[in-house]
């Protein structure tokens, strides 16, 4: 059985339910019972509550600062065991980007600008921290939007550490939520390594949903459509990219794990 790390945009209990929150759970929970080894990761969002949750931090796997745009993030790594189940989350904090209620808009909807160093910081904590954990998986497996990032870095920026060049990436298509741009410095965010401005030519300067789903999908190596509702434009990207996709399907057991474990095993 293959090695499966989980990046989640959100899980449940820890948030509300959604489609991607109940996917957060149960995609890693039934993938562990099949027999995996796995690992999983969520931001740690200023709306979950820690005492409830039973978050603490992991002392040795904090105190790393992450640069973006020759400005210093601290990055903190928390972690908490989803009741009921054997799944372990580890959440990835830093005071100034995840102490706001909201995740990527305020109470107002308005979208927060630096939603781009955010999901930077978040990208790369999770695979800073597995390079801590010396835990290098055979499958990433992406789910929600402030995950879309992780493929970037994982094929580009961190494709010489070892053992990281032979991992395979799988993203889920979900329908998307923001129509407007993440900010005018998104691309300068992501440089880092071999990520330069020549690299992302082929996305428009203004990232919004629709460029951050093709920049996931060009950096995969499998895909799932998940929702009823994906964008039109995203689910024709990702026909022409010939990656092989799945349908996420449910039956009256809830039991797609299967599916997803073949996928898994078929990269």
């Amino acid at each position: 059985m293959k090695k499966v790390l989980f990046v989640n945009q959100d899980i449940i209990p820890y948030v509300e339910e959604t489609e991607i929150a109940r996917l957060g759970k149960f995609v890693p929970k039934k993938t562990q019972e099949a027999g995996s080894e796995i690992r999983t990761f969520m931001p740690r969002w200023g709306n979950i509550n820690e005492r409830r949750g039973q978050l603490h931090e992991v002392i040795r796997l904090s105190g790393l600062n992450i640069s973006i745009e020759d400005t210093d993030y601290p990055l903190i790594i928390k972690v908490a065991t989803i009741t009921g189940t054997k799944v372990q989350v580890y959440f990835i904090d830093n005071e100034e980007f995840f102490s706001r209620k909201g995740q990527m808009a305020d109470t107002e909807g308005n979208y927060y600008e630096d939603n781009a160093e955010r999901m930077v910081f978040f990208a790369r904590g999770v695979i800073e921290t597995i390079k801590k954990l010396r835990w290098i998986p055979d499958v990433i497996h992406c789910q929600g939007q402030m995950s879309s990032l992780v493929p970037l870095f994982v094929k580009k920026a961190y494709k010489d550490e070892p053992g990281m060049a032979d991992v395979k990436i799988v993203t889920s298509l979900f329908e998307q939520v923001q129509d407007k741009p993440f900010g005018s410095n998104f691309k300068q965010c992501l440089l880092y390594n071999d990520i330069t401005l020549d690299e992302l030519t082929k996305y428009s300067d203004t990232v919004d949903s629709k460029e951050l789903a093709k920049i996931a999908i060009d950096y995969s190596d499998a895909l799932i459509n998940v929702s009823e509702n994906t964008d039109k434009d995203i689910l024709g990207y990702a026909e022409q990219s010939g990656l092989k996709m799945i349908k996420h399907t449910e039956n009256e057991e809830n039991d797609f794990a299967k599916d997803y474990v073949n996928l898994y095993e078929s990269l």
